[in-house]
This record gives C-alpha cells, sequence and structure tokens, in this order.
C-alpha cells in the first residue's frame, strides 16, 4: 500500500472520529507515522497516526494494537487507541506529552522516571497472559519454548527474503540454535523492544511503540534497552536487574539474559539485513545500514564477553586516489549547501547527503577492505578467494558446516569482528557521527 499523504491522512481523521486537522507533520524517519494537532467539536487534540512499515515487518500492525489495546484494558500507561483507518492500514492514538530521552535531565530525576519504568515492566510480566491468548497474541507451542519464539520469529522473516549470502548472521543464528536463552517456563506478555517511553515532570508518562509486543519469556526484556542505553543513558543495569528483582520478587536469569542480549543484538540484521541489501524506495537506507553495522558490533562484542574471546582490532586503510575524487567532493559539496523550509525534503537531503559520502568513502578505501576480508579468509579455507561474491558464498558454506559443532567459534568470531568493522568504517568519513560505534554496558553479573 502506498504511503499516505498528509492530505489523505487529515481526511481519514475526519471521517473517522470528526477531526478537523489544521497541521499534519510526517515522521521523518522509519515506519510512516503523522503527528496531527486539530479540533474535535471545538476543542483542540492531538493524534498520531502510526501506519504499517513499508519495507519490513516484526509483526503486523493490528498484531501490535491488539496487544496495546490488552495493556491499555489492564491500566499499564500507554496511549489511547482512538480508532482504526482500514483504507490506510493505520492505527489512531493520542500524542503524548513530554520526551522519549534525558537531555538535560539530572541523574536523580531520571532514576525516579526508569525506576518507574520498571515498576510498569513488572506490571505487565505480572498480567494474566489469558487475555492475550484470546487476541491471538503470538506465543510458543510450548512455555519451555517461550525464550526463543521471538528470536526464532525474526530468524524466519530473515529467511523469507534472504536473496545472497550472508555469512555473518548465519554464524551467530548458528551459535543461538546450539546456544538458546532457557525460560524454563517463563510465561509473560513483553513489549520486547524496551526502553521506549515518554516522561514529563520528573515522572513516566506512557510507554510507547509496542511493534513488538508478544508472549515470551520476561528476561528478554532487561536485554533490548542496553543497546538503546547506548544512546539514552538509562543507568547502571546491574543496579536496575537488582531493582526490578525487588519489584517483581522473582530473580533476574543473569544466563537468560546474557543469552537474549546476543540473540537481540543480532535482531537489526534480521529485519532490516534484506531492506539494505533490495532496499525500496520508501527506504530510510542509511539509517538501516548504519543501525545493522553499529548493532552487529554489539553482536561480535557480546559474543566475545559470553564466552571470554579477546577481539582483535583492524588498520584503517590509507584512502587511495581515483579520479572520481573531484567529482565526489563536489556532489558532497553540493548536497551540503541545499537548503530548504520544506522538512521532508531537508530530511530526503540529508540521507541523500550521508549516502554520497558513504559512497566516497567506499571509493577511497573500499578496494582495500575487500582485499583485507579476502585475505582473512586463506587460512580458514585454505585458500584466498578472488572476488568478495565468491569470499562471501564460500565463507557462508564454511559456516553453516560448523554450525551444529562450533568447532571454529573462536576464529569465526574473531573474524567476523574485524568484517565488521571494517563495513562500520565505510559508513562515512572519519570522525562523521556515522562511523562513530558505543559499546553497550558489559556484564558484571
Amino acid at each position: 500500500m502506498p504511503i499516505a499523504t498528509p492530505d489523505q491522512v487529515a481526511a481519514a481523521l475526519q471521517r473517522h472520529l470528526g477531526i478537523t486537522a489544521t497541521e499534519v507533520r510526517r515522521q521523518l524517519r522509519w515506519r510512516p507515522t503523522w503527528f496531527v494537532d486539530g479540533e474535535r467539536e471545538g476543542s483542540p487534540i492531538s493524534v498520531v497516526v502510526r501506519g504499517e512499515r513499508v519495507d519490513t515487518q516484526a509483526f503486523p500492525l493490528r498484531h501490535e494494537v491488539a496487544f496495546h489495546r490488552i495493556l491499555e484494558a489492564e491500566g499499564i500507561p500507554v496511549p489511547k487507541v482512538l480508532g482504526f483507518i482500514d483504507e490506510l492500514d493505520a492505527v489512531i492514538l493520542e500524542k503524548i506529552p513530554g520526551k522519549p530521552d534525558f537531555a538535560g535531565v539530572p541523574d536523580a530525576e531520571r532514576d525516579v522516571i526508569v525506576d518507574e519504568y520498571l515498576q510498569v515492566l513488572a506490571r505487565i510480566h505480572a498480567l494474566d497472559i489469558q487475555p492475550f491468548v484470546e487476541a491471538g497474541i503470538t506465543r510458543a507451542a510450548t512455555p519451555a519454548e517461550s525464550g526463543v519464539v521471538g528470536h526464532w520469529r525474526m530468524e524466519r522473516l530473515f529467511r523469507e527474503k534472504k536473496r545472497q549470502p550472508d555469512p555473518f548472521t548465519e554464524f551467530v543464528l548458528g551459535w543461538l540454535h546450539r546456544n538458546p536463552p532457557e525460560s524454563h517456563g517463563r510465561e509473560a506478555a513483553i513489549p520486547w523492544d524496551t526502553g521506549q517511553f515518554h516522561h514529563d515532570g520528573g515522572h513516566l508518562v506512557a510507554i510507547l511503540d509496542l511493534e513488538f509486543g508478544h508472549i515470551g519469556d520476561p528476561m528478554l526484556d532487561l536485554t533490548v534497552w542496553r543497546m538503546r542505553d547506548t544512546l539514552i543513558p538509562f543507568g547502571d543495569f546491574d543496579k536496575l536487574y537488582g531493582r526490578y528483582e525487588e519489584i517483581s520478587g522473582t530473580p533476574v536469569d543473569m544466563d537468560a539474559v546474557k543469552r537474549h542480549h546476543i540473540g537481540a543484538t543480532i535482531g537489526n540484521q534480521l529485519m532490516f539485513g534484506s531492506a539494505v541489501v533490495d532496499p525500496v524506495p520508501e527506504t530510510d537506507l542509511m539509517n538501516n545500514m548504519q543501525w545493522n553495522s553499529e548493532t552487529n558490533l554489539h553482536t561480535t562484542e557480546a559474543l566475545a564477553e559470553y564466552l571470554d574471546v579477546e577481539l582483535p582490532t583492524v588498520e584503517t586503510p590509507q584512502p587511495r586516489h581515483t579520479r572520481q575524487d573531484a567529482t565526489f567532493d563536489h556532489l558532497v559539496g553540493s548536497l551540503r549547501r541545499v537548503s530548504t523550509d520544506d522538512e521532508q525534503l531537508r530530511h530526503e537531503l540529508r540521507l541523500a547527503f550521508r549516502t554520497a559520502r558513504h559512497l566516497q568513502r567506499t571509493n577511497q578505501i573500499g578496494d582495500a577492505i575487500v582485499a583485507a576480508d579476502l585475505d582473512d579468509l586463506a587460512p580458514l579455507l585454505g585458500y584466498r578467494p578472488e572476488t568478495w561474491q565468491e569470499g562471501d558464498a564460500a565463507l557462508e558454506k564454511f559456516v553453516l558446516a560448523d554450525a551444529h559443532t562450533g568447532q571454529h567459534d573462536v576464529a569465526l568470531l574473531q573474524l567476523f569482528h574485524k568484517r565488521n568493522l571494517r563495513v562500520h568504517m565505510q559508513l562515512g568519513p572519519e570522525g562523521s557521527s556515522m562511523v562513530a560505534h558505543y559499546p553497550t554496558q558489559p556484564f558484571r553479573r
């Protein structure tokens, strides 16, 4: 379904809720979402219209809304569901005040807000799962499999769209199948994509973005926001886990948390890998590339921490000079200089600018990186492939042959970390935000 225009969103709100829109603003990244200010029966009203993803999907929007409605009915602080627009395949939610991060917020105030969030998570985990089951919310076939139902769903989505070798993802999935998180029968409603909420006036207002909600192991909810913490600091996770134990009255299964963390770090690659390889026009390509690259590094770092393996470093190649240097400089400079008052166009120009800088950087060091990757394969395979395509295919074949035993886990982990570092350094010029990397907090329990 094509992404709706602001006029179509405004017309749908008038038909469904009698809202006369005065301003419709499209969210400038990720899934189709609009923030709408307007009037209804003479009173001001602000809503969020949230649509289906265009290039990938974890759960269908109607599954998300069903999960959301049950939390709302149970008194969990979430935005109110105001309606569903069938013709746009979009849900209408109340707009929640506040902010999602802690910029300018004192640590003591942040700690209060995060504690309130932990209390909400514990309340969700204590809910009776039967209403979720009756609503058709995804659940494992048996309670013993609740620790992997979400991970294996993401793997299925990956395999449905896989069109070319992806040896790194196959390596991590092979390890995860041999070392799955054990739930020991724990089952609860879980938001999964945790750490997303608004706060205002020093207190939590509502939790947001329940797209990944399903019935699974509650320990999974203690993992994903470790990655989000690299951008929005939530505090010391050892202390947060201890506080969760106090609130919930249940111990935190740290081995399950660590394995869930490894499974969660590969989530972006599973979800957005195909969108990067075969993007549609609406794909935020550079955002997806950066997310995948950043969290793939989190994966190799998490595996190394779990296996107690020292990770290698790599040298940044010296940029080569080509006939295209002046052309790239001119293109990047031109995109940097363009200005507009149109917010959507400004966002698209920013993505084009980042794409041009990525291509410029790849022109400078890409050939050297391909050569280094192929050189690394020789000790493992016994020969050096001639091309990156041949190398990826041979490496995936090697990974799949080793998937059931893990005999070469350490060597493969070190090799893939080097490859991930090289992918990351091609996203943009040295020192740019695109190539910055922020490791997750280490586990100390």
